[in-house]
Formats: structure tokens, C-alpha cells, sequence
């Protein structure tokens, strides 16, 4: 079988990708068609294709005048992802349920105790999407799945843009609720909380990179 290879213009996206997700190229940034082809070594081809997958994703945006710029975020959008989130996850869950092991709930409350004690941003979101990922994942729906990793991506995003320092640690009680709901085997009242957690959106002023400030809106779940 012969392996797939990932295009030019589709490790540009990629790579461009976990940039914005990351923060650390800002809503508003430009994306520039001649430093990104030397960057990658590349002709203006495949850069405009990637340019068009990222538009594609919602990362990007082509403005009259101004170029592809990094797209920019509302609390409208953070509003839609959290609602996607809670029907989409509930929907997995309940799917997912009656496969959840012991085994699969003890690495659930590890990915929260992960969590718990994390230093930066980065180390509690990939303890959080973990958390998240195991109770769902028992599902056996893929289709489901990936949309929900690409949910997850976008709640990333808007998380990284509020907290890329000053990192606050906090207790997830949540997860703990939905833990121990599941070892009950009480679901609705596990799909009560889910739903309730991840449509929590919180709100902070950030510094941007011209020393202006804006307030960052955030899902914390």
C-alpha cells in the first residue's frame, strides 16, 4: 500500500495552523505570500493553497485591501463552539457510556489530576482535551470524533490567545462530578454537567503585540 504524502500546501497549512492555535501568530496578524514561500521554500502556488485551507478552517481570512490576515474571533464565535461542543460531546458520551471501563475512568481522573497541577496553558490543555478524549472516544463514531477534535482546536485557540502567560491553576470539579456520575452509572446526570462545563466561557484583558488591550474570551472546559 502505498503511504500518502502530505502536499506542499498542506504542511504550510498545518504548520501556519498550530501557529494560530497556538497564539503565536494573533487574530489580525498578516500572512504574507513572499515571506511564507521563502520561509518554506516554496512557490506562490502552494502558499495560496494553503492560504485557502485556512480559510477553509476559519483561521484565516482574505480582506479587500489587507490581505490574508489571521482571523479574528467574537464572543458570537466562542458562543457557537461551546454550543457545538455540548450537543456533539453529550452525543459521544451517551454513545461511548456503556463501554466505558474502570480502566478508561481511572485515566480520565489522572488526565484531571494532570490538570490540576499544571504550570502553563499548554500542559493543562492537552491534560484537559485528554480527559475530554477518553470519555468519548468509546464511542466508535469517527466521523463524530473528528469533528470534535476540530471543536477542540478551536476552544485551544481561544484559549492560548487569553492565557499565553500568567497561567492560574485551578481545581476541575467538573470533571470530578462527571467521574464519579459515570462510576453510578447515573448518564443524565453525567451529560447534565458535560454540557453545563464546556459552554462555561470566562473572559480576560490581554496585552496584543502593539501594546494595545482586548478582552479574550474563553471556554474553559
Amino acid at each position: 500500500m502505498t503511504e500518502h504524502k502530505e502536499t506542499k500546501a498542506a504542511h504550510i497549512a498545518r504548520t501556519l495552523a498550530d501557529r494560530i492555535i497556538s497564539g503565536t501568530l494573533e487574530p489580525g496578524a498578516r500572512l504574507r505570500q513572499d515571506h511564507v514561500a521563502e520561509e518554506f521554500g516554496a512557490s506562490h502556488v502552494p502558499v495560496r493553497e494553503a492560504f485557502r485551507l485556512l480559510e477553509a478552517q476559519g483561521l484565516a481570512k482574505n480582506e479587500p485591501r489587507r490581505g490574508v490576515r489571521v482571523a479574528a474571533f467574537d464572543l458570537n464565535q466562542v458562543r457557537e463552539v461551546a454550543e457545538m461542543r455540548a450537543a456533539l460531546e453529550v452525543l459521544a458520551l451517551r454513545n461511548a457510556a456503556q463501554h466505558l471501563t474502570p480502566a478508561i475512568l481511572a485515566s480520565a481522573e489522572e488526565a484531571t489530576l494532570e490538570g490540576d497541577r499544571a504550570r502553563d496553558v499548554m500542559v493543562w490543555e492537552a491534560a484537559n482535551r485528554r480527559f475530554h478524549r477518553l470519555l468519548v472516544t468509546p464511542c466508535g463514531m469517527p466521523r463524530l470524533l473528528a469533528a470534535i477534535d476540530d471543536l477542540h482546536a478551536a476552544s485551544a485557540r481561544f484559549l492560548f490567545s487569553a492565557w499565553r502567560s500568567n497561567w492560574e491553576t485551578r481545581t476541575d470539579r467538573d470533571h470530578r462530578a462527571i467521574l464519579e456520575h459515570l462510576r453510578r452509572g447515573e448518564l443524565d446526570a453525567a451529560c447534565t454537567v458535560l454540557a453545563r462545563h464546556v459552554q462555561w466561557i470566562g473572559h480576560k484583558p490581554v496585552e496584543t503585540a502593539s501594546g494595545k488591550q482586548r478582552k479574550a474570551f474563553v471556554i474553559e472546559g
